[in-house]
């Protein structure tokens, strides 16, 4: 549904250059600045730049073990490698159950769960239409309707039968696949909290490709402030400004992969009922959650609804998450936001509720 591959929102400056945290290394190595060390690592997994800076309490080893849970994540979870357990349970759709890891059941599981929950806006068996449309690779072009359809009878979260004691996986149709993409980063953020706080990290700043996870506080006791990308300029330039401590920041738009075909541009983040990109009023959605697996799925899943199903949606099922809906007119709806400081700096901008 979504590669939200780059970087999607901002760590402003002043959150990390404004207090004697600075960091610069990207090596893993340790910065000494005054009386702290910290520590950075940067490297590509997950289809995405991921960054972790950690500001107190850190060391290479905690970097080298984020990492390494990381790449075990992308082994397992992969749509594109040969190799995955994800691969595996799509080679065998319509064939036979396959008895996948803990963690590769765990996320399938969390992604039926949401599917079933946003009545398949949110559906991992998008599969067959990432691969029909091929969104961010060389052969991307405008399916024929015909291969659309055949592509949309292969879809469906009820079609996928789990089995809780053996861990196994069965997609019930031929041709069926299952794509991880737009909850597994969520998944991997949230790992990394765990190992941080296994580790008694205090502070720390998670970045999966603009999935951010502001772990702890600053130094001075104040949250990370965390820019909300403008979907309609260049990526780095921001519309507002949230304050968090503990929480994961997730942005689903239309801007960071699409393709354009006869003057019109075609964008990541598709619908299972019609098999082209959704076609709303929105731009993007930015959920702030404490858990990143579910600011992952809530921002494809709302995007998917548009502006008022998508607060209905929040309000009955995560009403403590916050959520800025930037529409193609530039107006934002906001949710929940005041619990966070925000703030909203582009003038170009209406601020509706």
């Amino acid at each position: 549904m979504k590669f939200k591959l780059g970087i999607i929102l901002v760590i402003l400056l002043l959150a990390i250059t404004g207090c004697s945290e600075h960091v610069e290394s990207e090596s893993g190595n340790a910065v000494q600045e005054g009386a702290k060390t910290s520590y950075e690592k940067s490297d590509f997994v997950l289809g995405t730049i991921v960054s972790v800076k950690i500001f107190e309490d850190g060391s290479d080893a905690v970097l080298e073990n984020i990492f390494d849970r990381l790449s075990e994540i992308e082994e397992k979870m992969s749509f594109n490698s040969t190799e995955s357990e994800v691969i595996e349970v799509n080679a065998a759709a319509g064939k036979s159950p396959v008895v996948v890891s803990e963690d590769t059941f765990e996320v399938i599981s969390r992604a039926v769960e949401f599917a079933d929950l946003s009545s398949g806006k949110f559906d991992p068996t998008i599969g067959p239409l990432v691969d029909l449309w091929g969104i961010g690779s060389e052969s991307a072009a405008v399916p024929s309707e015909d291969d659309l359809m055949h592509a949309l009878e292969k879809i469906g979260w009820r079609k996928v039968e789990l089995d809780g004691y053996k861990k196994s996986v069965y997609l019930t149709q031929e041709n069926m696949k299952l794509d991880l993409g737009a909850i597994a980063k969520g998944y991997a953020s949230d790992e990394v909290v765990r190992i941080l706080k296994d580790n008694n990290v205090g502070r720390a700043v998670i970045n999966l490709g603009g999935n951010v996870y502001a772990y702890g506080e600053k130094q001075d006791g104040s949250a990370w402030r965390i820019g909300i990308q403008n979907p309609f300029t260049t990526r780095g330039e921001y519309l507002g400004i949230v304050e968090v401590k503990n929480k994961s920041v997730v942005t689903s738009g239309i801007y960071e992969r699409y393709f354009e075909e006869n003057g019109v541009r075609y964008h990541h983040i598709l619908s299972t009922e019609t098999g082209y990109p959704v076609e709303n009023e929105l731009a993007s959605v930015t959920v702030i959650t404490q858990s990143s697996i579910d600011a992952d799925a809530l921002s494809t899943a709302l995007f998917a609804k548009g502006v008022e199903a998508g607060m209905a949606f929040l309000e009955n099922n995560f009403p403590e998450a916050g959520a800025a809906f930037i529409t193609r007119d530039n107006r934002i709806y906001s949710r929940n936001l005041e619990q966070f400081n925000v703030e909203w700096t582009d003038p170009d901008f209406e601020v509706v509720q």
